[in-house]
Formats: structure tokens, C-alpha cells, sequence
């Protein structure tokens, strides 16, 4: 960090993220330009950056904002690579980095990084749930909760920096190297950012990039197309399996989860049924990362055992005349959808629907035939899962125009012993603000049901 003294550096994006960065490298004696492309009125963090003397720059994208005198591009991940600063930086040669590189190369701490299209949140949770309970020293951050680069310029070389990762984070990073790396699982996800799933594959694999023998990467074994990628890497590779003995690794055999570790020594960690997480694979990946960290089996137990969820990530929100009410509004993607849904041995009335990106669902078919007892559809995708829901041989099928109704619709169906789902297989975008809305307004309309029936 010494390196950018008196460097002209320019930051891309004024979200939580880029605040952040701005700050530290200003801290570090950096002349830091902030661009974003928002009007002034809509982005935030402004007066703050202005009153430490950091230029700020909004509405557009000057021509002249990316030129030879500039040392680095740190850019929001959600900024595609086409974007004309970022462009203009890449054909002068300047480095285009995220704030996650920026924390690598500040951070004293080892760092485990977990990225995965869907469960990362849960994963990178209970991973700093169960590292809390054994008494070892960790910190989260990343995609979740505190911008990393701030955790980062605190943490200490006796710490974990947990850190969940996106792709569009990881795509921007170049000597990024953290001793433990988790890849959770790999669907089509963000294809128009990365233009195919080769793109997407690759940005995710950058976890591992830079690791060494010295280092450890978790990877699963339930996606055989994917092991091929991982049968170079220069860390210590272990496996996680539902299906499968893996060693070494973390896998399921008579109802039991056991870990094997690079020895060959195997050991019980706990029976299946214990688990109150709702995605056993998530579960089997937090283990192989807090073994490796040092948490002794006990407190893994404890948390495994106990764990309440997630907001809006297969979220239990209440019982209602013997139904169980689930908030899976993060399921934003028909693979996500499909997880949450297998989830449950009991029958399902699954509300779906949301922005319309071209998806025709077909995939869903044979889990609805298999899993589901109705459909609540709402959203630009509605007629498209009342379809596939026809297809599967579903006869109770329902579309409705808002949330309150889904659950009203839901409630008429279910019996006492089933469960309603909200899992919608589809971003929020068409009718809300963000998925947090969308499950937020579930829940209240579950929680109104429960009080117009009491």
C-alpha cells in the first residue's frame, strides 16, 4: 500500500464499496478521483469524500477521467468491463482492480473466501458462526455485511478475514490469495455480465489462482462436469459430496457426516437429522472450511444444530393453522429455486415469478411433478411457470398481481402438514426494489394472516 503515494487513482462507483476504498487509499497518500455515472442527488457518500479533499465527479463519465497519469482503476463489480473508463484503462495498460485486491494487499490476516452461484451467504455465516463458537479470532465481510477493505486495515495476522465473493468481485483481482478458498457450486448466473458460462467459470476460479501448496481449496465433487477444473490447483484439495465417500474431504454415508482429512483419518462430525440447515451442501462446505481453520467438532455441532437462517435465504418466518411459512426470496435464479424446493419432503405450494430474462423453466418441471401441490404465480414470469406447472400435471394453479394476494391464495390451498414457499426462481426487479422487499412484504403478509385468523 505504500506503492500508491501520491498516484493518481481513480475510483469507479460511489456504493458502500467504493466510499470505502476512496477513503483508505486517500488515507495512504493516493490522489483518488471518484466517478460515478448517477446524478448527484442520487448517489451517496458525497459531502463525506468532498470534505476530505477527494474529488467527486457524477452524471457522466468524463472522456478525459481514465488517462496515462493514472496508476490504477479500483471499479464497482457491478461495472462491466465495457464500460468506457474501464475499456480506456485496460487498452492504456493501467491495472483494473475491485476493492477485494485492495484488501488482499492490505490485510495481515489470512483470508477464506467462499463464492459459489447460490448458498453463499449461508455458507460464509455459519463459517463465522462456528469459527465465534470454537474460539477462533475471525472477522466477515466481503459480500456480506462490511466492505472488506475496511475490516481489512484492522485485522491482525492471529485472525480469519471470512469473506464471501462474488464473481463480478472476483474478476477483479490479480495477486488475490486466500489460504482457505471455497467454490460452493456453479449454474448459469449472471451470463449477460460474463457472456457465457466460460466466462463465469473463469471468474470464478480466480479463487484459487494464486494459492500454493501451503494453502487449502473446497470444491464439490456432486458436480462432475466442474472436477476437471479442479484436479490441478496448486493448494490441498478437498471435496465435499452428498452422494459420495470423498477423501479427503466432507461427505454423507449411513445419515452421517463424516471428514477425511489429507492423512486419511476419518472422524464423525454429526448425524444428518441434527442439521437444522436447510441446504445439507452448504453445511458439508462450512465444515470442510472450520476443520481446516481449527474449530473443534463440538462447536461445529452446536451451530449446525441450531442455526436459525438466513433473512430471505430459505427463511423460516412462522407457522400459520399447522402451515410452515419459508422466505426464499434471495432465490433469484431457477437452479436456486430448485435447491430450495428439493428442500422439503413435505408438499409444497410454491409462489414464483418475477423479471422476465428470457428463462423458460423447463428445468423445473420434473421437480414440480415430484415436489409441489400448487403454484402461486405472479411477476412478468407468471404465465410462463403457470405453463410449465400444466405441463407437470399441477391442477391448482393461481395468478395473482401482488405479494398479500400470493399468500391469501397460498392459505386457500394448504393443508395443515404442507408448506408455503416463496421461492421465486427470478430476480425481484419487475415489481420490487430489491429481493429484500419482496421477501419483506411476504413475510408481513404471512404475519397478517396469522392475525386475521387468531
Amino acid at each position: 500500500m505504500k506503492n500508491v503515494q501520491d498516484q493518481t487513482i481513480v475510483v469507479l462507483g460511489l456504493a458502500k464499496s467504493g466510499v470505502a476504498v476512496a477513503k483508505l487509499l486517500h488515507r495512504f497518500g493516493a490522489h483518488v478521483v471518484v466517478n460515478d455515472q448517477k446524478p448527484r442527488e442520487q448517489a451517496n457518500g458525497i459531502e463525506e469524500l468532498e470534505a476530505l479533499g477527494i474529488e467527486v465527479i457524477t452524471g457522466h463519465h468524463p472522456d478525459n477521467i481514465v488517462h496515462s497519469g493514472v496508476a490504477l482503476v479500483v471499479k464497482n463489480p457491478g461495472i462491466p468491463y465495457e464500460a468506457a473508463p474501464v475499456a480506456k484503462a485496460l487498452s492504456l495498460g493501467i491495472p483494473v482492480v475491485t476493492e477485494v485486491e485492495i484488501a488482499y494487499q492490505l490485510s495481515k490476516a489470512p483470508i477464506i473466501g467462499i463464492t459459489g452461484s447460490n448458498g453463499k451467504t449461508t455458507t460464509t455465516t455459519l463459517v463465522g458462526l462456528i469459527l465465534q463458537q470454537a474460539a477462533v479470532d475471525a472477522v466477515v465481510g466481503g459480500n456480506i455485511g462490511t466492505v472488506l477493505c475496511e475490516l481489512a486495515e484492522k485485522v491482525t495476522a492471529d485472525q480469519y478475514l471470512v469473506a464471501e465473493l462474488s464473481s463480478f468481485q472476483l474478476m477483479g483481482t490479480q495477486a488475490f490469495r486466500p489460504h482457505i478458498a471455497a467454490l460452493l457450486n456453479l449454474y448459469p448466473a449472471h451470463l449477460d455480465y460474463h457472456h457465457g458460462m466460460e466466462q463465469y467459470l473463469a471468474a470464478k476460479m480466480k479463487i484459487f489462482a494464486n494459492q500454493t501448496a501451503d494453502d487449502f481449496a473446497i470444491v464439490p465433487y456432486d458436480q462432475p462436469e466442474l472436477r476437471g477444473n479442479f484436479e490441478h490447483l496448486a493448494a490441498q484439495t478437498y471435496y465435499f459430496s452428498k452422494q459420495q465417500k470423498v477423501s479427503p474431504g466432507v461427505y454423507v454415508e449411513a445419515d452421517k457426516i463424516w471428514f477425511s482429512s489429507h492423512s486419511g483419518a476419518v472422524e464423525e462430525i454429526m448425524p444428518v437429522a441434527q442439521l437444522s440447515v436447510p441446504h445439507l451442501d452448504n453445511a458439508l462446505a462450512a465444515i470442510a472450511i472450520c476443520k481446516l481453520a481449527g474449530a473443534d467438532n463440538e462447536s461445529i455441532v452446536q451451530v449446525l444444530s441450531t442455526f436459525p437462517g438466513v433473512e430471505h435465504r430459505m427463511e423460516y418466518v412462522d407457522t400459520v393453522n399447522g402451515v410452515k411459512y419459508y422466505n426464499d426470496s434471495k432465490a433469484t435464479n431457477p437452479e436456486a429455486a430448485s435447491r430450495a424446493i428439493q428442500a422439503f419432503s413435505e408438499p409444497v405450494v410454491l409462489i414464483a415469478g418475477g423479471l422476465d430474462r428470457g428463462v423458460d423453466f423447463h428445468e423445473l418441471v420434473p421437480l414440480f411433478k415430484q415436489h409441489l401441490k400448487a403454484l402461486i404465480a405472479l411477476g412478468q414470469t407468471g404465465e410462463i411457470l403457470m405453463a410449465r406447472a400444466a405441463e407437470a400435471g399441477i391442477s391448482e394453479r393461481i395468478l395473482v398481481d401482488t405479494v398479500d394476494n400470493a399468500v391469501l391464495a397460498a392459505a386457500s390451498i394448504a393443508k395443515p402438514g404442507d408448506v408455503v414457499l416463496l421461492s421465486p426462481a427470478c430476480a425481484s426487479w419487475d415489481m420490487f426494489p430489491s429481493f429484500e422487499v419482496r421477501g419483506s412484504m411476504f413475510k408481513d403478509g404471512v404475519h397478517r394472516l396469522k392475525t386475521s385468523l387468531a
